[in-house]
């Protein structure tokens, strides 16, 4: 089957906050620079500081209205699925159900899974149990689960999220596994570090494992890691010690294949391949400074922006 996609081209960032002030503007500028949605990552234990996202989340509903809020991505096999059904259907009402909600499993960081308890060969299984629990659940239904890990007999969730049904849910990944999951379970894919053929062959991969689904639109996004300059070489070097930071590894190679670097054209020749590749949803990560990150985001609304259309 060919997947339906979205038509409309949007725009969002992936960012974090320590209070509910800092919240807020970010979710002003957001609407000011007219971006679509706002975005926050997720991880038990990082290299850099990072906040529990869903509580970010949940602190800006009440200004975030028109905005999208997502999760790029909830690592949810490091959870037990039914208190996140719970969490997630509230932020769904609250956030006037304007929630997408990303997951995926992260792999990265082998000690925030032992940390958890959870065995890391048992992520992938996990989470595709997770999913169809979190569905089950949402569905405002009595329901119970037969599976491997996490078995339960009759229960309801109530109140259920409005419209039934709960959040889209978008899954990440690159993997061969991860793609199938995402066309057997998803109701759209976000993906990151990968190059446009590569979005464009997950694409493939994840119609042919839907095949049987009814899908009235496919959700695509992908999270770009982007920086403005000058020139080419003074963007990379910026992205490679920033993202080199982050990722406690040398990203140099990674920043060469799978950034949008450099002047306004080259920013947007790197998003229209995407587009081309089928992405419809841009989640923008500028990379460098926390300081100058307004700034790299106001430049891209301005000064990219215009230069794309479809």
């Amino acid at each position: 089957m060919s997947l339906p996609l979205n038509t409309k081209l949007e725009y969002g960032f992936i960012t974090g906050f320590k209070t509910a002030q800092m919240g807020q503007k970010l979710a002003d500028f957001a609407k000011t620079q007219d971006f679509d949605s706002l975005w926050v990552g997720d991880h038990i234990s990082f290299p850099v500081p990072i906040m529990d996202c869903l509580a970010q989340l949940a602190s800006i509903c009440g200004v975030a209205d028109g905005l999208t809020l997502g999760t790029g991505v909830y690592l949810l096999p490091l959870r037990h699925p039914t208190p996140v059904a719970k969490q997630v259907a509230t932020i769904q009402s609250l956030s006037g159900n304007k929630l997408i909600f990303g997951v995926g499993v992260g792999g990265e960081f082998p000690n925030e899974y032992a940390a958890c308890g959870v065995p890391l060969e048992e992520r992938g299984p996990r989470l595709s149990e997770s999913i169809q629990v979190l569905k089950n659940l949402w569905s405002g239904e009595m329901v119970s689960n037969e599976g491997s890990f996490y078995p339960f007999p009759r229960v309801k969730l109530s109140p259920p999220p409005e419209p039934a049904g709960g959040p889209p849910i978008w899954c990440g990944g690159r993997a061969q596994p991860a793609l199938e999951r995402c066309g057997r379970y998803g109701d759209g894919w976000i993906s990151y570090v990968v190059s446009p053929d590569q979005y464009r062959a997950g694409l493939e991969t994840i119609s042919l494992a839907s095949e049987g689904r009814k899908l009235e639109h496919f959700g695509t996004g992908h999270l770009l890691f982007a920086r403005l300059a000058d020139t080419y070489e003074a963007a990379l070097d910026i992205a490679t010690i920033a993202l080199s930071d982050r990722y406690g590894m040398d990203f140099r190679s990674a920043a060469e294949r799978y950034c949008a670097l450099g002047r306004p054209e080259d920013v947007a020749e790197k998003v229209k391949q995407f587009i081309d590749a089928g992405v419809r949803h841009i989640v923008l990560d500028m990379v460098g400074p926390h300081e100058e990150r307004l700034e790299q985001l106001t430049r891209f609304s301005q000064e990219v922006r215009p230069l794309i259309s479809i």
